[in-house]
């Protein structure tokens, strides 16, 4: 019982302190997503250089993108910062709580806030966009989400405890560009059949089994692949990598 009190008192308290950056956050979350929405669906679907169902493809691929990037990103600099420059880390390995618990804290902390990311699209693409989703698709794509979140926070746990401090610029520019450009929220993943190398590659990346499930639910007339694969691979992301994780977390706690 102290381990789970303690645990919700540091979720708490990185809460608080998102309230306290808020202005920062919505910066990170939303800039960039939003001129994707604009330029390649507003502005290219206006003057006719792609089709009008694009926004339909476009929209929940970016939903999608902004769970599992922004999760991903909270979890990996926050880890690379407490490991490094701020030791922070250092306070909460001496808290009554056991160390994975510590790993589990910061992957749930950085999942809800890529959640938080992907909810915010919503009305900003509704708003830009002419897009209609069902209804009845939204508590299966909210789940999809929220696996995608946990599978991009999973993810950053990896990257967070294995690059040090020296190379975190350059990790941005080699590990994060192509995860977002492979990642199968710009265009269906099965519709790459003539570019089978490129479909390969898509396929490997965690990110295309979100977008692929936000987009069968929500756009179910865009061809997607089968529901239940996404599933299977988001769940075994979250496995595999948050072993792979917490392994580098007690690694580098016990340094």
């Amino acid at each position: 019982m102290t381990a789970l009190r303690t645990f919700n008192a540091i979720i708490w308290r990185d809460i608080f302190v998102t309230g306290r950056e808020l202005p920062s956050f919505l910066a990170q979350v939303i800039i960039q997503p939003f001129f994707i929405l604009f330029i390649f669906a507003k502005v290219l679907g206006d003057i006719g250089f792609v089709q009008g169902d694009f926004a339909a493809v476009l929209l929940p691929g970016i939903v999608a993108m902004n769970g599992f990037l922004g999760a991903l990103q909270n979890t990996t600099l926050p880890l690379v910062l407490d490991f490094s420059w701020t030791r922070e880390i250092e306070d909460r390995l001496l808290a009554p709580i056991p160390i994975p618990l510590v790993a589990v804290e910061k992957m749930v902390f950085g999942a809800l806030r890529g959640l938080l990311a992907a909810v915010l699209m919503i009305p900003i693409g509704f708003l830009m966009l002419d897009v209609t989703w069902p209804v009845s698709g939204l508590p299966v794509a909210l789940l999809v989400i929220v696996l995608g979140s946990l599978a991009g926070a999973a993810v950053g746990m990896v990257i967070g405890t294995a690059v040090s401090s020296r190379h975190i610029t350059v990790m941005f520019a080699v590990i994060l560009t192509p995860l977002l450009f492979t990642g199968s929220a710009q265009f269906p993943w099965t519709e790459l059949d003539n570019l089978r190398w490129f479909q390969v590659v898509c396929a490997l990346n965690p990110l295309t089994y979100v977008s692929e499930g936000t987009r069968a639910v929500l756009a179910p007339h865009v061809p997607h692949m089968p529901l239940w694969v996404c599933f299977v691979v988001l769940v075994g992301s979250i496995i595999g990598f948050g072993a792979l994780g917490m392994r580098g977390f007690m690694r580098r706690a016990l340094d």
